[in-house]
């Protein structure tokens, strides 16, 4: 078994495709996590930076970890909120290590990362982000290692992420064919987006998810409870600036952080043939005692034909 193992490094190192493909017959699965893990603290030990930045990759634990300033882009908790969230695409999504998955707004792998360790071979892994500097960290750090895990810079402005887009969200149309992908997830993204962005993103969730199939979506949801506390100061924001539509904690620049209307949000969902799985599981961003996560989550199916 050994002697297998130091075959099955050496392979991914050769992507020897079809010894690769033996040995995973061959090995369990768990040994086979154990091995990726084993072979990217080799790579990582003969790797350049791959993408700019303050910092310099956090590597010394073995962990695949990127530079701070690219974990940071993405708003911290980088090591916490992967495992967190593999945990809700299984218990809420019934997400399978076979399926075919796409992470909008995918930053520098916070949730790719841990998926690694979940999807199988079988698995698919899109994501795209507008961060140049953090799809090539991708590119560089978890295709080499896991080939079916697929990262592409979009070409996307938004205002509170400076990093040179050309195009509005409403015009941009996911790369990939009709009925594609099993999960599709957006762990806050639509907390930066506004209205017109946001509904063309739901009828692209709708286009590229298979029938049947399920997307976890985060947002800070208005209702009477939320609203009532972030009134009287209880949230971590509490959006003072009211606009058409939404509410926002940044009169300049809104799409810092955007709060909507549950109403409203339940609409686009059943406009874009999407059944929300109830119940909604709210978070404590608006300082409620009884939460899930920090943001709120809304999973949902697209309606079988």
């Amino acid at each position: 078994m050994l002697a297998a193992a130091r075959i099955y490094i050496q392979t991914n190192i050769r992507e020897n495709q079809l010894l690769k493909a033996l040995l995973k017959k061959i090995l369990p699965r768990p040994l086979r996590a154990t091995l990726r893990r084993a072979h990217i603290r080799l790579s990582n030990g003969m790797r350049t930076p791959s993408a700019p930045s303050s910092g310099n990759d956090d590597q010394s634990s073995g962990e695949l970890l990127p530079p701070k300033a690219l974990q940071d882009y993405i708003g911290g908790g980088y090591r916490e909120a992967g495992p967190e969230f593999l945990r809700y695409f299984k218990e809420l999504c019934d997400l399978r290590p076979d399926d075919a998955v796409l992470d909008v707004g995918c930053g520098s792998g916070r949730m790719a990362v841990p998926l690694t360790n979940y999807l199988s071979g079988e698995g698919l892994y899109h994501g795209f982000d507008i961060s140049a500097a953090a799809i090539d960290w991708c590119r560089r750090n978890i295709t080499p290692v896991f080939p079916n895990f697929n990262f592409q810079v979009s070409d996307i402005h938004n205002a509170a992420y400076p990093t040179g887009g050309r195009r509005r969200a409403s015009e941009f149309r996911f790369p990939f064919e009709d009925q594609t992908f099993d999960l599709v997830f957006l762990t806050s993204v639509f907390t930066h987006m506004l209205p017109n962005d946001m509904e063309h993103y739901f009828s692209e969730i709708a286009r590229v998810l298979k029938p049947g199939a399920r997307c976890l979506i985060t947002f800070f949801l208005l209702n009477e409870e939320a609203t009532a506390l972030i009134d009287n100061k209880m949230g971590t924001y509490n959006f003072e600036h009211h606009r058409a539509g939404y509410r926002t904690i940044n009169g300049e620049t809104p799409e810092n952080a955007v709060a909507y209307d549950e109403t409203f949000i339940r609409s686009l969902y059943e406009r874009y043939g999407l059944k929300v799985r109830e119940p909604i599981h709210y978070g404590y961003w608006c300082g409620r005692k009884d939460f899930l996560s920090f943001q709120d989550i809304v999973v949902a199916e697209k309606a079988r034909r």
